[in-house]
């Protein structure tokens, strides 16, 4: 690595640690609260990761998203999926236009050519559609007529899933959910907060979010966390806590073979390591702690872990399980 590159290394460590009050800084000005989701939602940020964000209709999802996008300046798109909505409606289409030599074919982005991608209540539109999404997600690009197009980086895409109404939904499959860093739970907020939104909401306009960063900072950030060193430890402690979802393997808890019917598989390890490499960074530390594993094993595990009937009979919920694992899988030693 050449002094250049070190400096601005060092420059982006620097600027993430001091970055973690100017962002709750902007925040407050339009969210009250959800201290926990947000944090969340910037780890997935700086790791790179796309994140679903469970939650009832009125608790400031889209507005959560999109103000954390124009604090790092990027590029935002909201879509509405809805049953009706096809592939083309997201990534976009050819279409006949005249030139000057004659007619042609010219394709015509869609909203997916954004930086940020809110998603809005992604389990009302059909597979066809989530499977185009999935390739944007996986692979950075669209396909349109055998044409692949690379998408603006950097890329996230935050999903959101109303958890009331289920009927006229599709079901993401695991395919899927598995390509989700994290799955946050945005909940309802105490009764001083919701006071607090409500006085602010009815009051005066909420002054303007200032931008802090860039999409270059934002690439720069990616590139550093991957560099957090991690104990071999604590590696072997995530994915120890992957396997022991996973029900009639070696080892596995009873309690898991009884609930659940489908574990998390090796990519649920690597979104542990990497979002506690960020989380690591954004609480100011140049390493990764259990405590920064045990943070994040909620969001990480909650949308890879199915559940089976015996788990719905005994009224027993993915987090109740995460809770009992975390009991049950020891830290490895140092």
């Amino acid at each position: 690595m050449s002094d250049a590159d070190f400096e601005q290394e060092k420059q982006a460590v620097e600027k993430i640690r001091a970055s973690r009050t100017a962002i709750e800084r902007e925040l407050g000005k339009v969210i009250v609260g959800q201290k926990e989701a947000t944090s969340q939602l910037l780890t997935a940020l700086f790791a790179g990761g796309h994140c679903l964000i469970t939650g009832a209709p009125g608790l400031a999802k889209t507005l959560l998203v999109r103000s954390i996008a124009q604090i790092f300046h990027l590029k935002f798109a909201r879509i509405q999926f809805t049953p009706d909505l096809m592939p083309a409606d997201i990534t976009g289409t050819d279409i006949l236009e005249d030139a000057g030599d004659g007619r042609r074919m010219k394709f015509v982005p869609g909203p997916i050519f954004a930086n940020v991608i809110l998603a809005d209540e992604i389990n009302r539109t059909p597979p066809k559609t989530q499977a185009a999404l999935l390739e944007a997600m996986q692979e950075h690009q669209v396909t349109a007529a055998g044409v692949r197009y690379p998408l603006d980086q950097p890329f996230f895409v935050l999903a959101t899933q109303n958890p009331i109404e289920m009927e006229g939904t599709y079901p993401l499959p695991e395919a899927q959910l598995d390509r989700f860093l994290f799955n946050v739970v945005v909940g309802y907020l105490p009764e001083e907060d919701e006071v607090a939104v409500v006085r602010q909401t009815t009051s005066k306009k909420p002054p303007p979010i200032e931008p802090l960063f860039d999409a270059a900072d934002v690439l720069r950030f990616h590139d550093v966390v991957k560099k957090v060193p991690v104990a071999d430890d604590l590696i072997r402690y995530a994915v120890r806590l992957a396997s022991a979802t996973r029900p009639g393997q070696p080892g596995t808890p009873e309690f898991v073979t009884q609930w659940v019917s489908w574990g998390a598989g090796l990519r649920a390890a690597q979104s542990l390591v990497l979002g506690a490499k960020a989380r690591a960074l954004l609480e100011g530390r140049a390493h990764v702690s259990p405590a920064d594993i045990r943070a994040l094993v909620h969001p990480t595990l909650r949308h890879r872990v199915l559940l089976g009937y015996r788990a719905a009979a005994d009224g027993v919920t993915v987090d109740a399980v995460i809770d009992r694992l975390l009991e049950h899988v020891k830290e490895a030693p140092r």
